[in-house]
């Protein structure tokens, strides 16, 4: 871990607000060189520092797939079954795609996703530890410390889920190893707490962050975290540990104050954070692109990069003959590869089952807003949570059927029960979330295996088409560098 906290320190905190291009305090002053009293003098600065970690979700690192948290979400959607890479291209995200990255402890990629959440770990416990001390209204105070701690939650249970082994209910306490918690920046070579450790942290942070956020008024910009994300992590955490009472609760407090998509919304670009579905995600003005390591640089249709030019991305064909011909989502993916109402960027190529689920500003600017939290999610936790519960089907289906319903003017309530009714429940799931980064912590979730058998997936681009669930291979490996600066961690098999 001493690494790793040098590694963090080393890097000036990018504090740009989201909502202009004005230098703020921690742009010209690294948490390398600065006093953390004068930092958090006031709750000017340390509002300046929360924006700091906002930026940071889609700041550029030291190679074009280092882009955030949106590199973060294509290299776990990589793992899993449903995006299919349709060329090598140029060559980015080929090895995560491989399962090769995640599993090469000197992989670049593999450090990354590992130094990313623990740079955001680094900074938010900057803030948690030192807010209460500044001076300015004890509101922002608390909603400042509220956001910072929904950070660290956060970081922790992605971290947990890629470096550890699946949180299962059944077998409490999670005794096997997660991830070292670090609630202080105190450079320590840190053991891997157990799971469960990691996990009762998790939920600790989301209690405090909602007492603190409770009356907190973000106003219209979702890149700031409010209680309804702090629920909706909560849901989505409970789901994860197959507490199914507090995840449907959580999931229906989260969502009280959106409303789903329209049609027109679903098929307009996700690149706009005021669209009122979305809780959660990173604003990026066009002043503020990242060009080439931008989430939309490898996930839209219609950006000049050569990544996109050469290979489009696409859905799994068998996911996607799954979906009703009525249902707006249909709409997102061409089966044909020949259909000209979807965009490419100039000199690009079709390729069948491409998507335009993600559109950039135009072919020369990358810049979109990333979503990183949706109100349909909350409608398919409680669903799901429902579904597994016991006794709640007739719920379960009245929960699905909303989110159904709004995707599909067509659609019919259902009338499956058990596992058929949990299985209907996932592929919705599948098909609302292509390409926002849930698809290998679900089959990690639910120790489900890789299938990319019978559909578009190809053994000379994608390597390996099928891992058995619980295979040590689910688990990523610590960076090397983190293994040889501390004694204290043991790695992955």
């Amino acid at each position: 871990m001493k690494n790793i906290i040098r590694n963090i320190f080393a890097i000036t905190v990018s504090a740009l607000c989201f909502n202009s291009c004005k230098k703020d305090y921690l742009e010209t002053a690294p948490t390398s060189s600065i006093n953390s009293t004068l930092v958090f003098q006031t709750t000017t600065n340390a509002f300046a520092a929360l924006n700091g970690i906002h930026r940071l979700l889609y700041t550029s690192g030291a190679s074009q797939d280092q882009g955030g948290e949106g590199s973060a979400m294509i290299n776990l959607d990589m793992l899993g079954d449903d995006l299919v890479m349709t060329t090598s291209g140029n060559g980015w995200y080929n090895n995560t795609y491989k399962w090769v990255d995640h599993r090469t402890a000197n992989s670049v990629t593999d450090a990354y996703m590992y130094l990313f959440y623990y740079q955001i770990i680094s900074n938010a416990n900057l803030i948690i530890n030192n807010v209460d001390a500044a001076e300015g209204e004890t509101a922002d105070k608390n909603s400042i410390k509220g956001q910072a701690l929904v950070y660290r939650a956060w970081s922790y249970f992605n971290l947990v889920q890629m470096f550890g082994k699946r949180y299962d209910a059944a077998s409490k306490p999670n005794n096997q190893s997660g991830v070292p918690l670090l609630t202080s920046n105190l450079i320590a070579s840190l053991p891997r707490a157990k799971v469960e450790e990691v996990y009762a942290q998790i939920l600790k942070d989301l209690a405090d962050a909602t007492t603190n956020l409770t009356g907190y008024n973000r106003d219209e910009d979702k890149s700031q975290i409010d209680v309804s994300v702090a629920k909706g992590l909560k849901a989505r955490v409970a789901l994860t540990m197959q507490d199914w009472t507090t995840a449907a609760q959580y999931a229906v407090e989260a969502r009280q104050v959106y409303s789903l998509m329209s049609p027109d919304d679903y098929i307009s670009g996700f690149n706009d954070t005021s669209i009122p579905e979305w809780m959660w995600g990173s604003h990026q003005i066009s002043d503020q692109q990242e060009y080439f390591s931008s989430f939309f640089a490898y996930m839209s249709a219609n950006f000049g990069s050569t990544n996109i030019r050469t290979n489009p991305k696409a859905i799994n064909s068998t996911l996607y003959n799954m979906i009703p011909a009525s249902d707006i989502r249909k709409q997102l993916w061409d089966p044909t590869g020949a259909n000209s109402d979807f965009p490419i960027p100039p000199s690009g190529v079709r390729r069948p089952y491409m998507n335009r689920k993600f559109l950039a500003a135009n072919s020369s600017l990358s810049v979109g807003d990333v979503p990183y939290m949706r109100m349909s999610e909350m409608f398919l936790i409680e669903a799901e949570a429902k579904a597994r519960s016991g006794g709640q089907d007739a719920a379960a289906r009245d929960a699905l059927f909303v989110l159904q319903k709004a995707r599909d003017e067509n659609a019919v309530k259902s009338v499956n029960s058990g596992a058929a009714l949990i299985n209907e429940i996932l592929v919705q799931r599948r098909m609302e979330f292509w390409g926002e980064g849930f698809r290998f912590f679900d089959l990690k979730r639910l120790n489900l295996p890789l299938d990319r058998t019978n559909s578009n997936h190809t053994q000379a681009l994608a390597n390996v088409l099928t891992i058995p669930g619980g295979d040590p291979r689910w688990e990523f490996l610590f960076p090397q560098a983190e293994i040889n600066a501390n004694p204290a961690i043991v790695q992955n098999p």
